[in-house]
């Protein structure tokens, strides 16, 4: 992908993120424009303070976006619009955990790395149909956490507002099949060009199992 393609997903994703917040309910902490006091101190070297967290930037967030989460998962390698819906996914609830369902959707190990081989497949694989899926498995996983309660409506906003956006930025051709819902378990997902309609969450409901920490 161009290197505009991470400049816009990164601004998507700054908008779903916002500014500074401290949530008594949120493990992450002091937060601002989604980067954690956690992280900003690993970034560092050293413990960040609240002050530091205060003051990020959109421009000294980027790297760390960048870095973290957007080579983390092969961005630039990534179709145009899965490369958003992944880097979005990994931004809200890890890389390998983005990666995992990303691998189980297009049939390959799920080992949380993406490679030469998820790539391939993932090239293989109807663009659309993968947008949605991802967004589909991502929504199974959130609704699994103990804090879903708290923070389920915001997130099915935002993973509402990755869908569209990622989905307008899919430039593959599609070709629309006649099917009675998404790939069983276990099977081929749409090539390519093709796209499958209904029964998403029936295929994915048992994606998660296991697999929550």
């Amino acid at each position: 992908m161009a290197a505009s393609t991470f400049d816009r997903a990164l601004s998507l994703v700054l908008a779903h993120e916002g500014g500074y917040v401290d949530h008594p309910d949120d493990p992450g902490g002091p937060t601002n424009l989604g980067v954690t006091l956690g992280t900003l101190s690993a970034v560092l070297g050293r413990p960040a303070t609240r002050a530091e967290v205060k003051a990020l930037t959109p421009a000294k967030v980027a790297p760390i976006y960048r870095t973290r989460y957007w080579d983390a998962v092969r961005g630039d390698e990534l179709p145009a619009g899965v490369d958003y819906a992944v880097f979005d996914f990994a931004v809200n609830s890890g890389p390998a955990r983005a990666a995992i369902a990303l691998q189980h959707l297009v049939g390959v190990a799920d080992d949380g790395v993406i490679g030469a081989v998820t790539l391939a497949a993932v090239a293989r694989t109807d663009q659309r149909w993968l947008v949605t899926a991802l967004c589909d498995s991502r929504l199974v996983f959130l609704r699994s956490l103990k804090s879903w309660p708290t923070f389920g409506k915001g997130w099915t906003k935002r993973v509402a507002g990755v869908r569209t956006e990622a989905l307008a930025l899919v430039k593959a051709p599609v070709v629309v099949t006649s099917t009675a819902g998404a790939r069983p378990e276990g099977g081929a997902p749409p090539k390519a060009g093709m796209v499958q309609t209904g029964g998403l969450l029936a295929a994915l409901k048992n994606l998660w199992r296991g697999k929550v920490a």
